[in-house]
């Protein structure tokens, strides 16, 4: 990687107050981090990757299997509770701190320094302790740019630079493994080397070579499970992707917040530097430069998520960090520091408050059910009875509170599939079951699937909530009512896609390929 003249290599020691600004960075956001992961509670997809970690699989139905993985081992080393599943989020930004040394501190040990720290002082860097698809995801996405970061910084293509392309190239196959936002790094390396380094195609054959493991394993798991992965993420979930004038303008909004006020000030302040070392650290513009225009383009027809773009957060600081003039990267990280203490000061100011603060507010009811799901469960829950839930995220939450795995009854959303994973809804025929909803439920919508149906109504603290209570469940009627409805909805596999195992249409059907 050439060498940028505005940011040549530094003395081996950088300053002291450098330092001191890392140290209290690194380990006040990491105090605050573990402490909001001991107090927050469960999220609702927190609690249903949860099940993911509990019967362990080479994929899920919405993406592939990295997180599901990462939650059992934790459970597994550390036991199983909300800190020890979080832990892998709590230590994350540490972990990509190094890994950002590492890659950077040859070209420039102050500048990598200084990277870190923009990195570090990001509000979410502070705040986010949530395990989700995007913990694995960025981890290992952001260790094979290291590794080829390092690769690029070889003179010859020698052992040491295979041997770091190879790992560049395994790291993406992992990073495939958790979320197919990967494909966007592999997207930006082939424009990188494309344009820049056609005389390391060889390199680029071997990172593809080494990542093509963890596309192999998805792929071996969608054709045994009616490609559910390709059902969510492309067609399913995509069936309103129309043009919006809103979603890009979300979009430009949510970079402007993630980039930081101070940040993106100093960055079109000082553009001409940007564009100066964007000749010259070329691997790190194209970091920053493609996902952005990638995820412009996609913004015309979706909502662009905050954590979709996650992956790819710190490159943006490492650039910044090597674009700056020297005398311009102690205000960038003076900015930084008091954008992420307001969002510290709204924490302690939430967390002086009491729940009842939030009575007026429309989050109150959602609040209770994640504050008092032990309370919610020990007024409707009775011997004998299988309880259920409306939707995924409520079913996800007290069954993480009971940990035991709760369906949900109804069609439900093309979000969370799972159940089609894992429940035999044939097994509660008969029985009765108790459907917990927080709306006043219509009994029309359950009177076919009993023999008799009753609502059940109760308060937690001061909030409504209810239960249909069914006897005599009858699976038949609910395999052609509400299973029927599923598969018509979430299963129009395309007829090219070869199949060799359906676990939804072999027990809705008894066949791989229910005909339509």
């Amino acid at each position: 990687m050439p060498q940028n003249p505005a940011s040549a290599p530094s003395p081996e020691n950088f300053p002291a107050t450098l330092s001191r600004w890392l140290l209290a960075v690194g380990l006040g956001s990491l105090l605050l981090r573990f402490w909001l992961a001991v107090r927050f509670p469960v999220s609702g997809d927190e609690a249903l990757f949860y099940w993911w970690g509990v019967y362990p699989d080479w994929g899920y139905s919405d993406h592939p299997p990295m997180v599901g993985w990462l939650i059992a081992l934790m459970r597994s080393t550390l036991g199983d509770s909300l800190w020890s599943i979080r832990l892998p989020a709590v230590l994350l930004p540490l972990g990509l701190g190094a890994a950002l040394w590492w890659a950077l501190k040859p070209v420039d040990r102050v500048r990598a320094a200084w990277a870190v720290l923009f990195f570090w002082l990001a509000p979410l860097n502070w705040l986010n302790m949530l395990v989700t698809t995007d913990t694995p995801l960025i981890f290992w996405s952001v260790l094979s740019v290291a590794a080829l970061l390092r690769a690029e910084r070889r003179a010859q293509l020698d052992r040491a630079a295979y041997g770091l392309y190879a790992l560049s190239g395994l790291f993406l196959g992992c990073a495939f493994l958790s979320k197919y936002f990967s494909v966007v790094l592999g997207l930006t390396y082939l424009v990188y080397f494309g344009l820049y380094r056609r005389d390391r195609l060889a390199g680029l054959g071997l990172l593809v070579l080494c990542a093509l493991p963890g596309p192999a394993i998805n792929i071996a798991y969608n054709l045994s499970h009616g490609w559910s992965n390709i059902m969510f993420n492309v067609y399913n979930r995509n069936e309103d992707a129309v043009f919006e004038w809103r979603k890009p303008l979300m979009y430009l909004g949510m970079m402007a917040y993630l980039i930081t006020p101070a940040a993106l000030w100093l960055a079109f302040k000082h553009r001409q530097a940007l564009r100066q070392t964007a000749k010259t650290q070329r691997l790190l513009a194209c970091l920053v430069l493609v996902p952005l225009l990638f995820f412009t383009l996609l913004s015309a027809k979706k909502v662009i998520g905050l954590h979709w773009v996650l992956s790819f957060y710190p490159f943006g600081f490492a650039f910044l960090a090597f674009a700056l003039p020297a005398d311009k990267l102690k205000t960038c990280a003076k900015g930084l520091a008091v954008f992420a203490g307001l969002h510290v000061a709204v924490v302690g100011v939430l967390y002086l408050g009491t729940l009842d603060d939030w009575k007026s507010t429309k989050l109150y009811p959602q609040i209770i059910r994640s504050y008092k799901t032990a309370e919610i469960l020990q007024q409707v829950q009775s011997p004998g009875v299988v309880l259920m839930a409306e939707s995924y995220t409520a079913a996800s939450i007290y069954g993480f509170e009971r940990r035991q795995y709760m369906p949900v009854f109804g069609v439900g959303r093309f979000h969370a599939r799972q159940d089609d994973m894992l429940v035999d809804f044939s097994v509660y025929q008969g029985k009765t079951v108790r459907v917990i909803t927080s709306d006043a439920p219509r009994l029309e919508e359950f009177k076919p699937y009993f023999e008799t149906v009753t609502v059940l109504s109760f308060m937690q603290s001061g909030v409504p909530l209810y239960a249909v209570e069914g006897t005599g469940f009858n699976y038949e009627a609910y395999r052609q009512g509400v299973l029927g409805k599923a598969f018509r909805l979430f299963y129009n596999i395309p007829s090219w896609l070869p199949m060799t195992g359906c676990p939804f249409c072999e027990r809705y059907c008894g066949q791989v390929r229910c005909p339509r």
